[in-house]
């Protein structure tokens, strides 16, 4: 499952494939990226996200990376994912 990631100007960013859409947390002002651990992710994801957490993971890494933004795995989980 390929996702496209494009920031959104309410400090947010928004994780989209073909079977939906996954809102993070993404401040502005140190630029950084909330994603929910991976335990936490089948307690707050979409239920049809739940299996690709590995996959969106991996994809996710690699944006930021490739944007030079910081990820943060959030210990809490669901406060970086808004459904």
């Amino acid at each position: 499952m390929q996702f496209i990631f494009q920031p959104r100007w309410k400090e947010q960013l928004v994780c989209q494939c073909e079977l939906g859409q996954i809102i993070l947390d993404m401040p502005m002002g140190i630029v950084s990226v909330y994603v929910p651990t991976k335990d936490a992710w089948p307690e707050v994801a979409p239920i049809w996200a739940v299996p690709l957490w590995d996959s969106f993971f991996e994809q996710l890494t690699a944006w930021c990376d490739s944007q030079k933004i910081p990820l943060h795995l959030d210990d809490a989980g669901y406060l970086g994912l808004k459904l």
